[in-house]
């Protein structure tokens, strides 16, 4: 059996940004949104993305490979700015009359902009599983995987400026960091050249892109490792996270988990005081004495009695809350995975209905557009039949008057007239045999709809 590969693309995204997804991070289980990485928004996430791609924060530096770019992500930014956008920035100036409406400084301007400076890619090959026991040696021939990764994106999408990449092998499984700069060619307002993340990465572009480097990465990881692998059937809808609010019920049992924890809680108190009574209960049998008659047997008193079947009670109801809390408790985190992993199955059927409802839509559209066509040619269609007609009720009178003039008539000139068309090819045999025999029977288009009504009139009667 093939061995299969996980393969992973991520795009950042700012919407981890949101006061909305803070927000729904705190309310999940996770602690996070689950979104893909955070996009770059200015000069802080840029400097943060630096701190951690290089891991400048400890020193593990061994662990990471910088394959693309140098030691400093923030001026490998700056320094596309310079080469992508400069001669824009020069020529937008020239144009402009107020010193106030010049740009001085792009990367500035966009940084303090609501856009992004920049983005990041995240690319693994390989999960968990598939890396945990391989050992230093095999993970570092992944740096020709993803040195061809660098080259396959920069051939797929060459508008993306790439400025630094860097492969972390520190972690579970060794993952590519690419930071780059999108750019937009011809804009109408503003510099005609600008970073526009919006225009190079789009709901349609995206899974292309995605597809196109998978394809690429699975290539290359068979090439260098010598293998034959094949890659995981993709998994769509798969950066969704699960919401609480989401989950149905799983609120309600929630709430009900908080009840049955509040009688764990008077369970303990309970415990607590259950221990109080077990000391009592142990010195009130350290304190019987043997009955007169014989030494085996111990005095105890009807009080003493009683004390001892409240105790046995006690222990008997609280072991039984304390079983049945225990017991939602485990039902309760059963649940819990169980509906994670619903949610998540459910997110990719949702995700997957909606590529479908598109590929239904323009498909619709292709089918109004088509319908359409065809009702042009269909009217078209009725357009040339009737001139067809037109044209054969021409002809047959036509081929009759030259018949009459050259048959009955005996008019030499119709005769030299129709054996013109005959040598140009204009009559054929049929048509000339026509026009020269008085015995072939040629009928106008009116004379033939006489007849029809004629037999139309002798059936009726």
């Amino acid at each position: 059996m093939e061995q299969e590969l996980a393969y992973s693309f991520h795009l950042g995204s700012d919407k981890n940004k949101s006061k909305l997804a803070k927000k729904v991070a705190k309310e999940n289980v996770s602690g996070t949104t689950s979104l893909s990485n955070n996009a770059i928004q200015n000069a802080k996430d840029l400097s943060d993305v630096n701190k951690h791609n290089l891991r400048d924060y400890d020193n593990q530096t061994e662990l990471i490979r910088n394959i693309y770019g140098t030691s400093d992500i923030v001026n490998d930014v700056k320094q596309v700015y310079l080469d992508e956008f400069e001669q824009a920035r020069l020529e937008y100036n020239n144009k402009q009359t107020r010193e106030d409406r010049k740009i001085g400084d792009y990367f500035k301007k966009v940084c303090e902009s609501q856009n992004d400076i920049a983005c990041e890619i995240i690319i693994e090959l390989g999960d968990m599983d598939f890396w945990n026991d391989k050992d230093e040696r095999y993970r570092f021939k992944m740096i020709d995987v993803y040195n061809e990764q660098v080259k396959d994106l920069i051939k797929i999408v060459p508008d993306f400026k790439i400025a630094n990449a860097t492969i972390h092998f520190d972690e579970t499984s060794p993952h590519l960091h690419i930071v780059g700069v999108p750019v937009s060619y011809d804009c109408k307002r503003g510099m005609k050249k600008q970073v526009v993340k919006s225009k190079l990465f789009t709901k349609t572009t995206l899974p292309q892109i995605q597809d196109k480097m998978r394809n690429a990465c699975i290539k290359s990881f068979n090439k260098f490792y010598d293998m034959n692998f094949k890659l995981k059937e993709k998994q769509k809808g798969r950066n969704q996270d699960i919401n609480v609010k989401d989950m149905g019920n799983y609120r309600e049992i929630k709430k009900q988990l908080a009840k049955k924890e509040q009688k764990l809680e008077k369970a303990n108190t309970q415990t607590k005081k259950l221990d109080n009574s077990s000391k009592d209960i142990t010195e009130l049998l350290d304190n019987l004495k043997p009955t007169l008659m014989n030494k085996n047997n111990m005095v105890i008193s009807n009080k003493d009695v009683q004390k001892i079947k409240n105790y046995t009670k006690d222990v008997k109801d609280i072991t039984q809350t304390v079983r049945n809390v225990n017991d939602l408790n485990m039902a309760i985190k059963d649940f819990e995975h169980s509906a994670f992993e619903i949610e998540k199955e459910n997110c990719s059927l949702k995700y997957e209905i909606e590529l479908k409802d598109s590929e239904i839509g323009t498909l619709k559209n292709e089918l109004s557009t088509k319908d359409k066509i065809i009702s042009k040619l269909q009217a078209e269609k009725e357009k040339i039949k009737q001139e067809l007609q037109k044209f054969k009720g021409f002809w047959r009178s036509l081929m009759k008057h030259f018949q009459n003039k050259i048959g009955f008539d005996k008019d030499e000139q119709y005769k030299y007239v129709s054996d013109d068309l005959y040598k140009n090819g204009i009559f054929d045999d049929n048509d000339n045999e026509i026009a020269n025999n008085v015995r072939r029977k040629v009928k106008t288009t009116d004379e033939i709809a006489n007849l029809k009504d004629k037999k139309k009139n002798d059936t009726r009667f």
